[in-house]
């Protein structure tokens, strides 16, 4: 095997992952923020779930991308644990339609699929056809990259040495390592499958050795959602935990059944002569009949992983960082729009309960001085200063990212909303400011004042109320109340302002407290502004 046969043999490999990634950028592009509802839609009952995630992974061609997006979603919330179970069983079942195709010699016509792909891409103009033909593109990629594989490998027939090296596999724990080490690394079991079907067909490996590798490909496949799980919540943890189970489970059932019956003659019974299809007979068999035996069991493989990775019970918000938005590398980008904007919409939704407090607080302090309060309410903002920098510059790093016009619509809105909140949040600090004016110049404010304040810091909250849970089907309903509330707001300010000067006329208010009260009314105005703003930006996200 010479220096062109190795670099044929990881082109072929780069061809063939890329393939798949081209596949999944596809189906992510053209689903979207839409893989949330379609999950929670069909994901309730296991059967459906099951289908679910085999169809997935049967489009994108890997396992490894749907049950990094199932991580994703479990850690953001989107999908619980116990749906989650289901979907990465199916998962295991779609990743052998890969096998499938490669014995049924679909190579053959790999060109077609890259050539009507890339052609749709370059001359249609439409967007849901250019990410469609991605998909078909990234087929033909990936099956052009596995005949590449195939070529490159033939001079390895000759090889004494390499074919007693593939005979050895036959002691199980062996090529079961083997198998998972060289998935682990590649992080694409239907790449590593492929190529064990590749070396099948020349002869250098035989049924009996093959199947502990290809069992031990399942296990190695696990690693890319482990990797991924790496600095998420402790629920997108468990996913990575059911994952592995059911693959170790697998694993250990069909060894002692491969040593103990003549479970290799029957496999190759069925397609005498044939050993690619063997191959992918044995992958479907074993990831089928894993999960119908696994089936009834799934609630206890969630309660097992929790038992194993138990809650933590420490306080976790008195540090500055981010709760939700938990961003993880991967090569696989499938359901990342869904998994990104519920995560911004959540530390958003942070955000707002902070400025809340520290809407409320400033204004308790105007009335009634409290230094305890005082203290939070610089905490506070130095928090929500963190949330404005951090959740910007996720925003900012995923519009460099392909997705459809509805998910950057999404994204860029919150990046709209943050900057208002901050600004309100700001306010908020003025009017903490005013207090601390009033304390040192020894003022206090009338009655009649502090009943207007309480008036003033109520209608504040509701507003910012009326901003919380936002959901398209009731936006309207949201913005319509907020523009109520602003011209409340307005109204509000000038009846105040007229009194004020009443006030400073006939004496009744100190210049240096009625000077503060002015201020105070602007930033109330200004306040209600910002509401406003929120309001017409998640209407304009919803359509």
């Amino acid at each position: 095997m010479g220096i062109t046969d190795i670099l044929s043999l990881f082109g072929g490999l780069a061809l063939f992952l890329y393939g798949m990634q081209m596949m999944g950028n596809g189906l992510e592009a053209a689903a979207g923020n839409k893989m949330k509802s379609i999950l929670e839609k069909l994901t309730s009952n296991r059967i459906v779930g099951v289908l679910v995630g085999a169809g997935i992974t049967a489009v994108i061609q890997s396992s490894s991308a749907t049950t990094v997006m199932v991580v994703g979603f479990v850690n953001s919330g989107l999908m619980t644990l116990q749906q989650a179970v289901w979907v990465i069983m199916g998962a295991n079942i779609g990743t052998t339609i890969t096998g499938q195709l490669i014995a049924l010699d679909i190579g053959v016509i790999a060109p077609l699929f890259a050539i009507i792909g890339v052609g749709a891409m370059m001359f249609v103009k439409n967007e849901r056809v250019h990410h469609i033909s991605s998909i078909f593109a990234g087929l033909g990629v990936l099956f052009m990259g596995m005949d590449m594989m195939s070529a490159a490998m033939e001079p390895l027939q000759e090889s004494e040495a390499f074919v007693n090296l593939m005979t050895q596999f036959s002691n199980p724990l062996l090529g079961i390592l083997v198998g998972a080490v060289f998935t682990a690394v590649i992080q694409s079991s239907s790449a590593s499958v492929g190529i064990l079907q590749t070396l099948a067909a020349t002869g250098m490996i035989p049924l009996s050795s093959a199947v502990y590798v290809l069992f031990g490909q399942n296990i190695g496949t696990c690693i890319t959602a482990v990797l991924a799980s790496i600095g998420t919540k402790v629920n997108a943890r468990r996913t990575t935990i059911i994952h592995l189970m059911f693959n170790i489970i697998g694993t250990v059932i069909f060894t002692v059944v491969c040593m103990m019956t003549p479970y290799v003659e029957l496999i190759e019974a069925l397609t005498p002569g044939e050993p690619v299809k063997q191959i992918a007979n044995a992958h479907t068999i074993f990831n089928i009949v894993t999960t119908l035996l696994l089936l009834p069991f799934g609630t206890y493989m969630a309660k097992i992983a929790t038992r194993l990775l138990p809650d933590s019970r420490k306080e976790d918000d008195e540090d500055l960082r981010l709760k939700y938005i938990r961003p993880f590398e991967s090569s696989y980008a499938i359901g990342h729009s869904a998994v990104a904007v519920s995560q911004v919409r959540d530390e958003v939704g942070r955000m707002l309960d902070m400025v809340s407090k520290n809407i409320n607080d400033a204004f308790s302090i105007l009335i009634n001085y409290d230094e305890k309060f005082r203290q939070k309410i610089s905490e506070r903002e130095e928090y929500i200063d963190f949330l404005n920098k951090g959740i910007s510059e996720y925003i900012v790093s995923l519009m460099t990212s392909e997705k459809s016009m509805s998910d950057s619509i999404q994204i860029n809105g919150y990046y709209v909303i943050i900057s208002n909140l901050e600004r309100i949040g700001d306010h908020a600090v003025n009017l903490a400011g005013y207090a601390d004016d009033m304390k040192k110049w020894d003022q206090q404010f009338s009655d009649n004042v502090l009943e207007e304040l309480d008036e003033m810091k109520k209608q504040c909250l509701s507003a910012l109320d009326n901003l919380k849970d936002v959901k398209p089907e009731n936006v309207d309903d949201v913005l319509s109340r907020a523009v109520v509330m602003e011209q409340k707001n307005d109204d509000m300010r000038d009846k105040y302002f007229k009194k004020q000067l009443q006030r400073l006329k006939k004496g009744k208010c100190k210049p240096q407290s009625g000077i503060v009260f002015s201020e105070v009314l602007t930033d109330f105005e200004r306040m209600g502004d910002h509401t406003l703003n929120i309001a017409q930006q998640y209407k304009e996200m919803a359509q």
